[in-house]
């Protein structure tokens, strides 16, 4: 083991210790602790950890070759995860583009809707709208998308700030408006923006079907998704999914877009596309745009381990994995669970305002009156205690500011698709010792036990 001062630098100075082996949804450290994986790492570790069958594809793979570049070979293994990847899409949804991470996506699919467009003698569309709060990732072209302040502001002079609209944060809404009416409201703001923009000059409209780290699980209204979708097809504006975070089962769905019917014309995933085994990526598009795009040329983008053979390998294994355990209905179904359980807190916890989701992409978000849902102080950065406090018992969650990165506190609960209900209990067990711990710290009453659920 490493000893003595780091050459490595992380994001902050939080202390960690050296991780040892990953074992199913169990992780433990050199000291022989053990940790549930309460977030799948940053929602990426879908099928669990150290799969044998995952790295017996790797290791074959490995024997024969690791590297081949794309514009020298083509390599059967990324042939086959595109074809499968193809075929657990929507109808129309057939080019494949594979990427190494969820940055690379996003942008790999806002370029992509840009040439399709210059095809179509429509060079004056450039404009991305996306939402706020969102999160789509951290190289510049991405960041231009996301809406969460602290991570985007910094580097304002440095890149092309893209319009945004509201996310459907419905549940923060105090009016007389159903949630269908709600739905459509929200949806209703994107044409809005795209006739303030001037609708010759939009490209696409940008979304996370289910919100990720800015928004915690966001769930819109069901009737959201589908006028969003004829609003794009009314200004010929390209809908592109940012499936990162739900693709590959996480919701109960392979696609999360599945859930409301839609088909958007771009997909972007990664995360539980490779499920940790290697850096992997896809972006799915229909074979109209991808043929005029090669006929007009050539894609004009690309990067060094585009389809690497070696992660392909993996991300083929990962899908027939998911496949012969069927995780994604067991998503589906542990995420029902998990998410009564996490219901059932708010008897017991008065500061818990909301818990949303869908499959085993939860959240729950604290408040300091259920009422108003007026977040805690700011001050007390309980979005990193909680977390903290988690971690000192053994168990992993993720947390990030609600309201635009400024203040409140959401945290999400997203651990590996293979979950049993026993290891539920045992992840809730420890969450709610975590939580008793947090509100003794901060003064906040706590309920007698919470009812069954």
């Amino acid at each position: 083991m490493t000893t003595g001062q780091s050459h490595l630098f992380y994001q902050s100075r939080q202390p960690r210790p050296f991780l040892d082996r990953g074992e199913g949804i169990y992780l433990y450290d050199t000291e022989g602790r053990r940790y549930i994986d309460g977030s799948s790492g940053a929602m990426v570790s879908n099928i669990g950890h150290s799969n044998p069958r995952v790295l017996a594809a790797m290791k074959a793979q490995m024997d024969r070759a690791t590297f081949g570049y794309r514009l020298h070979f083509r390599t059967e293994v990324s042939e086959r995860l595109a074809a499968k990847t193809a075929a657990l899409m929507p109808e129309g949804l057939d080019r494949v583009f594979f990427v190494s991470g969820g940055s690379e996506a996003v942008e790999t699919a806002v370029k992509l809707a840009r040439q399709y467009a210059l095809t179509q003698g429509q060079g004056g569309r450039w404009k991305v709208i996306s939402r706020f709060p969102s999160y789509h990732g951290c190289t510049l072209g991405a960041l231009a998308l996301t809406g969460y302040d602290p991570l985007a502001r910094p580097f304002d002079p440095m890149m092309r700030d893209m319009p945004k609209v509201p996310a459907p944060r419905t549940y923060l809404d105090r009016d007389n408006l159903s949630e269908e009416e709600r739905g459509l409201k929200y949806a209703e703001m994107l044409r809005e923006k795209i006739e303030a923009e001037g609708p010759e000059t939009v490209l696409a409209f940008l979304m996370e079907p289910v919100g990720g780290a800015s928004t915690g699980a966001l769930v819109a209204p069901d009737s959201y998704y589908g006028r969003v979708a004829e609003i794009c097809c009314d200004y010929g504006i390209a809908l592109i999914y940012d499936e990162v975070m739900t693709g590959a089962g996480r919701t109960g769905r392979f696609l999360a877009a599945e859930h409301w019917g839609v088909t958007p014309d771009i997909v972007a995933m990664s995360k539980g596309f490779g499920a940790g085994y290697a850096p992997l990526g896809a972006v799915v598009a229909r074979a109209d745009m991808v043929e005029a795009i090669l006929d007009a040329g050539g894609f004009q983008h690309g990067f060094t381990y585009a389809g690497n053979p070696l992660a392909c390998a993996a991300g083929l294994a990962v899908l027939e994995e998911m496949e012969a355990q069927d995780l994604v209905g067991n998503a589906a179904r542990m995420g029902d669970l998990l998410k009564a359980r996490l219901n059932g807190l708010m008897a017991r916890y008065p500061f818990i305002g909301d818990v949303r989701g869908k499959g085993l992409l939860l959240a729950f978000e604290l408040v300091s009156d259920r009422e108003t849902m007026a977040p805690l102080p700011k001050e007390w950065n309980a979005y990193l205690e909680l977390v903290e406090l988690a971690y000192a018992r053994g168990l992993i969650i993720y947390s990030r500011r609600t309201r635009g990165g400024a203040e409140g506190d959401h945290f999400l609960i997203c651990p590996p698709l293979i979950i049993t209900e026993a290891q539920i209990d045992e992840l809730m067990a420890i969450l709610t010792d975590s939580l008793d711990a947090f509100a003794a710290a901060r003064g906040l009453g706590v309920l007698e036990e919470a009812p069954a659920s």
